[in-house]
């Protein structure tokens, strides 16, 4: 009777388990991290998927050259030559190489920021671009508050120990889903090594990077490694597994390599790749055309989202365009981008285009023949002016 019931049991049990959704059978367990301060979240919505003290404010070391490495990238001519300040370079910890009166690009000086660290390569930056460290550290402060980082300081661009200097593991996840956004940023802290020409006269030599998690962990394309006494090991690393993407932080962290690793095998488990619910039609006002409006479709490839969320109507839609357009509009022409939010973050922008043919309104008036008629006088007049 004992074995009767045993064989049943065991029967139900497999059927259940078939029959149960993997997510309900299959329930990932959250990791144990050492980290003072960790996160995990979606790059796609910011969404948090895990985290440990997350909002806490604290050192992070050389992950500051994030945001250093990205003011850099945004203020252009990243392959103009110039002479370092020979008063920026003289700094402790890491560094790329400098030397008084070496000759470099800010791509270098990237380069040498994201990959060996060097805490040379984020003053000259600095100053470079800013004219002082003081007056660069302003700048990092009112990029901080633009991405939405409310519990963070900058003092220095290197990431050295100043006073209040510091973030949180949240912010640090915005900042690095903001830099991401760069493909050169991406491209940088990427790859293992760089060959770059700097020095007096410029010569070719190698640097390597010293995220080893790029060789360790599935999928890692980044980001930044930290280190000084106060802020212990900080890590910022990105994954991506099957489209989807994730971005992790750990602040004070002895185990970082494992506990990144381990935080992806469970965000991959807990998040999904889901479609986008998107209005069924879009619409632009016509001028100058038989119809008064242009109907818009994002094309035929589906887009897909990285979430933790079952609700996609937590997911908001806006068209942005100009107020109109000119007739004609040729089937395919690109008029305006969707913009999908989540909450008060942007997730993404997809180009809109024109679905069908739109002709110019065909007129009998002599106003016709000149110049496009009247709606041909107000584009031709506007596209003077914005020219």
């Amino acid at each position: 009777m004992k074995r009767l019931t045993t064989i049943i049991t065991a029967a139900a049990v497999i059927a259940i388990s078939v029959l149960m959704p993997q997510s309900e059978a299959l329930c990932a367990e959250k990791p144990a991290v050492s980290a003072k301060a960790a996160v995990l979240i979606s790059a796609d919505t910011g969404e948090v998927v895990y985290s440990v003290n997350s909002d806490e404010k604290l050192p992070m070391a050389s992950t500051t050259k994030i945001m250093t490495t990205l003011l850099c990238l945004e203020s252009g001519g990243l392959h103009e030559e110039f002479t370092v300040d020979s008063e920026a370079i003289k700094v402790e910890g890491s560094s790329m190489g400098l030397q008084e009166g070496d000759i470099v690009t800010k791509y270098a000086l990237c380069c040498g920021m994201l990959l060996p660290s060097g805490n040379d390569a984020a003053n000259a930056a600095a100053v470079a671009v800013s004219g002082s460290i003081e007056e660069f550290a302003k700048l990092m402060n009112e990029r901080a508050k633009q991405i939405g980082m409310t519990r963070t300081f900058f003092v220095t661009p290197s990431g050295l120990d100043g006073e209040g200097h510091g973030s949180s593991a949240c912010d640090m996840a915005l900042l690095a889903r903001e830099a991401l956004k760069n493909e050169i940023f991406r491209e940088i802290c990427s790859s293992e090594s760089i060959k770059l020409s700097f020095g007096n006269p410029p010569f070719e030599r190698w640097l390597s990077n010293t995220n080893k998690l790029l060789t360790m962990c599935e999928g890692t394309y980044g980001v930044k490694t930290g280190f000084t006494d106060d802020a212990g090991r900080c890590l910022v690393s990105a994954c991506e597994r099957d489209g989807m993407e994730l971005i992790c932080v750990t602040l004070n962290d002895k185990n970082d390599w494992n506990d990144h690793i381990a935080m992806y095998d469970y965000g991959f488990d807990v998040v999904e790749r889901r479609m986008a619910e998107l209005p069924e039609e879009y619409f632009i006002d016509l001028a100058g055309g038989e119809c008064e409006q242009v109907k818009l479709t994002t094309g035929a490839e589906p887009i897909n989202i990285t979430t933790a969320s079952d609700d996609m109507s937590d997911f908001t839609y806006t068209v942005l365009s100009s107020p109109f357009a000119y007739a004609p509009v040729n089937n395919g022409e690109q008029l305006a981008e969707l913009q999908i939010m989540y909450g008060d973050r942007e997730v993404k922008r997809v180009p809109l285009y024109a679905c069908g043919n739109y002709p110019a309104k065909v007129s009998n008036t002599d106003d016709s023949k000149d110049s496009g008629g009247f709606f041909g006088k107000i584009k031709s007049i506007l596209g003077s002016i914005f020219s």
